[in-house]
């Protein structure tokens, strides 16, 4: 087993494990629960799959990351409380797995001899993000990588950064690099709450100013 294989089961791990949270907070079945944490785990590849045209998904013609997050899925049920004090440790393994998903897409674009940049970055950021974007449809949520935190913009920069490594130093050497550039980004986003900035509408700079009255 290499690196990013080592990697991509840690990230399939979180982000089941979060698929799962999201679903108890939202106050779903057993069936629920499960079938959200594989739709957060493995929902990206699907969609990622689906769009190169292959005849069977990955994920599902090889079901081990689907054990995993099913087997995820049962252990936060059965630990719910010891899950939610670790939720830094999540986020933490999820920046893991973006950046591991996000390598993962941009391997698939070129071994399907794509070598286009908006098709890598978009079967990277398809892999990386589709499965939270999925989970938080399911329980009509706006996504949470069109609202908080450099999220899907880091898989952007780290599928951007495995374009020219790929084109110089080939395909293994330019996953390692996509994978290093997002899990920086993603972590220092979380240690340093970065945001993307925001349209300021009028209930937005009436609520600053309610805000600063408050103080």
């Amino acid at each position: 087993m290499n690196f990013i294989s080592l990697m991509e089961i840690i990230g399939t791990v979180a982000f089941a494990a979060s698929g799962a949270l999201v679903a108890i907070d939202k106050r779903l079945d057993y069936y629920g629960i499960v079938f959200l944490a594989l739709i957060t785990a493995i929902g990206g590849g699907i969609i990622r799959d689906v769009i190169i045209d292959l005849e069977l998904p990955a994920a599902i013609e090889n079901p081990v990351y689907a054990v995993i997050s099913a087997v995820t899925a049962v252990a936060v049920i059965v630990f719910y409380k010891w899950a939610t004090r670790l939720q830094h440790l999540i986020n933490i393994f999820d920046a893991v797995g973006l950046a591991a998903f996000t390598a993962i897409g941009a391997e698939a674009a070129v071994k399907n001899d794509v070598f286009s940049i908006f098709v890598v970055i978009t079967l990277a950021l398809l892999t990386g993000t589709g499965g939270g974007i999925l989970r938080d449809v399911f329980v009509k949520e706006i996504p949470f990588v069109f609202r908080k935190e450099v999220y899907a913009a880091a898989s952007i920069a780290g599928a951007a950064a495995f374009i020219p490594a790929f084109c110089w130093l080939g395909e293994e050497a330019a996953m390692y690099i996509c994978f290093g550039v997002t899990l920086v980004i993603r972590i220092m986003s979380i240690k340093f709450n970065w945001h993307l900035a925001k349209v300021k509408t009028g209930v937005a700079i009436y609520e600053k100013a309610a805000g600063k009255k408050r103080k």
